[in-house]
């Protein structure tokens, strides 16, 4: 994986450095397309000198930020860090101290609550009955 890496590297300089150049076929023209044909190379030439460079060829290590080298190594070094490292860390501690809205741990700590009470009054864990019955009232068969 990284060999074919390694070769492209090696290549993109020489791509970047020397300008695109325009290949036309060199068939000969037949019938009317033949005299908007063009059949020799032309190489890509500048307006003027004042055509575009890419920040690449002045800059092979840019990163995208500022087109000054210092500057756009900086900007990218604080990007990173507050991006990725900060997130990571605040994120994290954020949701390890969020609420627990489900309540289950404090669910569990009164259920071992309960249950050690019970062992130590010599009770059953569960009872029979969820509810106490002497305290359900019940309607009367008649007042249906």
């Amino acid at each position: 994986m990284l060999v074919p890496l390694s070769r492209l590297r090696l290549a993109l300089p020489r791509v970047l450095l020397h300008p695109a150049a325009r290949f036309v076929s060199q068939s000969t023209p037949s019938g009317a397309a033949g005299s908007a044909a063009l059949t020799d190379l032309q190489p890509a030439t500048e307006a003027h000198g004042h055509g575009e460079v890419s920040p690449y060829v002045k800059n092979p290590d840019f990163h995208g930020f500022s087109s000054d080298p210092v500057v756009d190594v900086w900007n990218m070094r604080v990007a990173f860090f507050f991006g990725i490292s900060v997130a990571l860390v605040i994120g994290g501690t954020f949701i390890h101290y969020l609420p627990d809205h489900g309540m289950r741990q404090w669910a569990r700590r009164e259920a071992e609550r309960i249950v050690l009470q019970r062992e130590r009054d010599g009770l059953p864990i569960m009872e029979e009955n969820y509810y106490d019955s002497s305290k359900i009232v019940l309607p009367t068969a008649g007042s249906q």
